[in-house]
Order: C-alpha cells, then sequence, then structure tokens
C-alpha cells in the first residue's frame, strides 16, 4: 500500500477513537484518570495512546501486531480474508483489534474463530469414523462390504442364488493383480456392476475381507471354494491360508476329496499329504462318502497306487459304490451296465486276481458288474493249471512296510521279576512329524509257548482314539509280538499320546531294560515320558510295551 494511503488509514483509526472518547458520558471520563484506576484503560484509551507515542512504542506495538498475526493466523490472513468476501479494511479493523487485546492482558484472546473451534471441537461436533479408528487397517476394514464410497458392484454366485456385493477399486487393485487389470489396466472393465457366476458368495467375501483387512476366517464348508477364489484372482497368501487349513483338518473320510481338489488348484504339497492319508488308512478312504464323490480321472489315479495298504476286496466295493453314486450324479438309473459304462476303463484297474478266491466268489463274481465270460476266465485262473489272459492286473499291491520304534537296550527275565495279573502297562510317546500308529509290539511269555488275551488302547489328554481287544500267541522267546488296531490311527506332532496295554495269561513275562526318553526312528524323532496309567511298573527305563508299529 502507498505510504500516503497508510498515513491517511492511521489517522483515521485516531478519528474513530476520539470519536469515540467524545461520546462517553462525563461521569465515566472523570472517573477513568490515570493513576486512580486499580485495572487497565479501556480499549479506546490504548488504542489513542498507542497512535500517538514515540518512535519507539510504535517498534512494540509492531511485535506485537506480528505476536498477534503467529497467535491468530485464521484471523489475520488476507488470502482466506478475501477468499471469504473480506476486504483489505476489514482485515485492517481485524489487526486493530488484535493488537488492543495483545495490550488488553490476554484474557480475551480466546474469541477469535480459531481458538473458538479448538476450544469447543470436541464438545459440539460429534467425533468421525475416522476419527475413532486410528490405523489404516481399522478404517479400511470399515469399509468392507460397505455401500459408503463404493465405486463397484459385484453380483456374485450362480443365477438365483447370487449376492450383491460393494467393494472399491483401488483397495482391490493393491491387493490383487487380477483386480488391478481388471480396473486399471489396457482392458479395464468400464460396467458399475461385474458378474462372477463361478464364486460362491460366502467364498468371495472372505477373499474380500481379506484384502480390506489382513483377516481370514476360514471354516470348513467354505475353504475349498475360498481356495478357488484366492487362486482365482492370484491372491497367494489367502491360498496358502486355505492349504494350511485344508492340511490340519485332513482325515480319512475327506482325503480323496481333498485329493481330487488339490490335483486341481495344483497344490503338491497338500497332494502329497492327501496319499500319505489314503496310503496308511486306505480302508477308512475308500469306504467314506467323499470317496463317492472324486471325478473319474482320481479314481483312475487311486487305482493305480501300488501302496493302497488295504485288501483288494474294499478297493472293489468301493468302486461299486463310487459307480452307484455317478449314475445318480448323471441322472441315470445305477443298473449293471449303466455302472460298467460309468467306470469304463476304471473297471480294470482293480485286481480282482489277487483276490482270495472266496473273497471273489462272495463278491465280485456274485456282483453282475462281470461279464459271465470275464467271470469264467477268473475261476479258471484260480483252478486249471493252464490259466487264461485276464485283463485284469494279476499283481497284488506293495502296501506300505509297517515300521518299529524299538524303546528298549534290551530285554531281560528273572523267575519273580515281571508278572501279569491283569493290570495296565502304559506309556506315553510324542513324534516330530504326523505318523500313523498301527499297533504295539508287546513281550510274551519268558516260561515257553503261551496264549494272551490283550486290550491296547490309544488315547490323547483321556479320549480314547482307538482300542481292540485280541488275542496273540507268545513263543517262549524274546521277541516282540505285534498286536494291531483295526485302524491305523493318525497322530498329530508335538503333542504327547497314551498307549496301554492290559494282558492276561502267563503271570511271568519278559521285560525291557535300558529305557531311552528319545528315540530316533527313521525320518521320525519320538519321545517318551511316563503315563500315571500305568499301574504294573512300565515305565521309561524298563517294562513292557517296548515297540511302537507305525507307518510313515
Amino acid at each position: 500500500m502507498p505510504t500516503a494511503d497508510c498515513r491517511l488509514l492511521h489517522h483515521g483509526r485516531i478519528m474513530r477513537c476520539l470519536t469515540y472518547l467524545l461520546l462517553l458520558p462525563e461521569t465515566l471520563k472523570k472517573s477513568k484518570k490515570v493513576g486512580k484506576l486499580p485495572g487497565r484503560l479501556p480499549v479506546c484509551y490504548e488504542i489513542l495512546t498507542l497512535s500517538l507515542s514515540s518512535t519507539k512504542k510504535k517498534q512494540q506495538q509492531q511485535q506485537k501486531e506480528k505476536m498477534a498475526a503467529e497467535l491468530y493466523p485464521a484471523a489475520n490472513t488476507n488470502n482466506t480474508n478475501l477468499a471469504n468476501g473480506t476486504t483489505v479494511a476489514d482485515t485492517e479493523k481485524t489487526k486493530e483489534v488484535q493488537v488492543c487485546l495483545a495490550g488488553s492482558g490476554g484474557s480475551s484472546a480466546a474469541t477469535t474463530p480459531t481458538t473458538q473451534q479448538n476450544i469447543n471441537n470436541n464438545n459440539v461436533d460429534p467425533p468421525s469414523w475416522q476419527c475413532s479408528h486410528p490405523t489404516l487397517r481399522e478404517r479400511n476394514a470399515l469399509m468392507f462390504n460397505n455401500e459408503l464410497m463404493a465405486d463397484v458392484h459385484f453380483i456374485v454366485g450362480p443365477l438365483g442364488e447370487a449376492k450383491r456385493v460393494p467393494a472399491h477399486k483401488y483397495v482391490l487393485a493393491v491387493g490383487s493383480s487380477v483386480f488391478c487389470a481388471m480396473f486399471y489396466g489396457d482392458l479395464a472393465e468400464e460396467e458399475s456392476e461385474i458378474h462372477i457366476p463361478d464364486v460362491e458368495p460366502a467364498a468371495f467375501l472372505i477373499l474380500l475381507k481379506y484384502l480390506y483387512s489382513d483377516e481370514i476366517d476360514l471354516e470348513a464348508d467354505t475353504v475349498l471354494a475360498t481356495l478357488y477364489a484366492a487362486k482365482k484372482y492370484i491372491v497367494p497368501a489367502l491360498a496358502k491360508a486355505c492349504v494350511t487349513f485344508l492340511e490340519t483338518s485332513l482325515e480319512a473320510k475327506n482325503a480323496c476329496v481333498l485329493l481330487s481338489q488339490s490335483r486341481l488348484f495344483e497344490e503338491p504339497e497338500l497332494t502329497q499329504r492327501c496319499w500319505e492319508v489314503i496310503d496308511a488308512q486306505a480302508e477308512l478312504a475308500l469306504c467314506s462318502e467323499g470317496f463317492c464323490e472324486i471325478d473319474l480321472q482320481t479314481l483312475e489315479i487311486i487305482l493305480r497306487r501300488e501302496t493302497l495298504n488295504t485288501k483288494e476286496v474294499v478297493v472293489f466295493e468301493a468302486v461299486m459304490n463310487w459307480a452307484t453314486g455317478e449314475c445318480k450324479r448323471q441322472g441315470l438309473g445305477p443298473t449293471t451296465r449303466n455302472r460298467r459304462d460309468v467306470l469304463g476303463k476304471a473297471l480294470f484297474l482293480v485286481r480282482i486276481p489277487t483276490m482270495s478266491l472266496e473273497e471273489f466268489a462272495n463278491g465280485a463274481a456274485q456282483s453282475d458288474i462281470l461279464t459271465l465270460e470275464e467271470t469264467h476266465n477268473v475261476f479258471l485262473w484260480y483252478t486249471a493249471a493252464n490259466k487264461p489272459n485276464l485283463d485284469f492286473p494279476l499283481t497284488a499291491r506293495q502296501g506300505l512296510a509297517p515300521q518299529r520304534c524299538h524303546r528298549f537296550q534290551s530285554s531281560a527275565y528273572r523267575s519273580n521279576q515281571w508278572r501279569y495279573r491283569g493290570r495296565c502297562d502304559s506309556i506315553q510317546f510324542a513324534v516330530d512329524k504326523r505318523i500313523f500308529i498301527a499297533g504295539l509290539g508287546l513281550y510274551g511269555s519268558s516260561g515257553g509257548k503261551a496264549e494272551y488275551s490283550v486290550k491296547i488302547e490309544l488315547k490323547r489328554q483321556g479320549v480314547i482314539l482307538a482300542q481292540n481287544l485280541t488275542n496273540f500267541v507268545s513263543d517262549g522267546s524274546s521277541s516282540t509280538f505285534p498286536v494291531w488296531f483295526e485302524h491305523p490311527v493318525q497322530v498329530e506332532q508335538d503333542a504327547f499320546y497314551t498307549v496301554s496295554a492290559v494282558l492276561d495269561g502267563n503271570e511271568l513275562s519278559y521285560f525291557g531294560q535300558e529305557g531311552m526318553t528319545e528315540v530316533q526312528c527313521g525320518k521320525v524323532t519320538f519321545q517318551f515320558q511316563c503315563s500315571s496309567d500305568s499301574t504294573n511298573g512300565t515305565g521309561v527305563q524298563g517294562g513292557q510295551i517296548p515297540e511302537l508299529v507305525f507307518y510313515a
């Protein structure tokens, strides 16, 4: 501003103050004499004093104005005021008031707009959702399945069961390369609604929840569908979590279904885990409902498996059940012809000649699935010297070779050292990788050949996982004699299990000595500790239950 204009504005302020002074009542003028007042002068008197002071006082005034400008920038910013329609003169009046207030002690300085806002912010305005969720993850999580600011919608699921899901392109694009290409690539989608008929709504919501919040909420009913969605949209962390979930929940009744899915999703580690369960617990796996739900290609792969640890008659019955289920899926009646048609070449992967003659005669020969010629030729193969050619494999499956973990370094007997009498011998063990306990190796009589009745049991945290009541014959040697559970039992790593045996028969027996707390058996490490269930003296250092028989 030019100097002449500044002087004019300065004199104008003086005249306004003088006018204000002249208009005051006479009594007020007389009562406001300097030296008689306990307090400060009125504001107009201070303005007048500042205007008529010396150059030194003017410099002090400028410093106060500068301090006021720093304290109350919102009231002193020309650009802001001008943008809101405030004139230069109004701005100068604001400065004038600030100088007056700065000189009056500062008790009323809180009347500026910015200060008033700071004071009343938490009392008047309710807190926003952004303020109540301080982290980016929390704010993003609030946007999950939320219409607020949604810029895309998905119609997820097949027709008639579809669900409309709101989403935000940016969030999806930074979490998935597929979504990034879909929204920001060269062939980006321009539609506001995108149809996804091949993904289940529940699985899609789990996918989106992970993209918004890093939270993974998997359930047994939806984990396979979620794995499919994670693979489709290339979200490897979620896919890995699904595979881990499936591995931990893997058991004989779902192993065949998971094998089929693991092949579809190209998950070799999960495939290997499925084979371990199917091989060791083949009978349970093949007799499960899940086996009847697999596809034909997976069926053929299982039937080619050399290491299935079961009888061939069990395999044949499982194949017949699968054929019946496949007929229903195709809307066909389960007639002999239809079952044979849906099986195709898979029928000739069953190793029928490896059954015993009795098993074949009571099973496959009466099933009507074979032609008369095929049945006749199989009977001839069993009985005739000149055996006919058969279309079925002739060699038996290798199965799995059981392994034995021996926990004693020596065994002994004494005339009155170890007796049975129906008491419980028990020991606890843990392993460092998943195995399948098939049975126990036990000591027999030290006084010659003897027969024992025995009850064996496997427990975890007091819950019985398997038990069997059977007999075995001891030949009087110090060898161990295997006693089997009805089916191999899956044992998880890093958890203690309890095995027990109650024998009844010849009292005197061999017993183990120099027991070990840790035994390396192949790739599996066993740890042993005493069990409170043991009432016949068996412990880590000596006693019964010298061997654990297992598959790994």
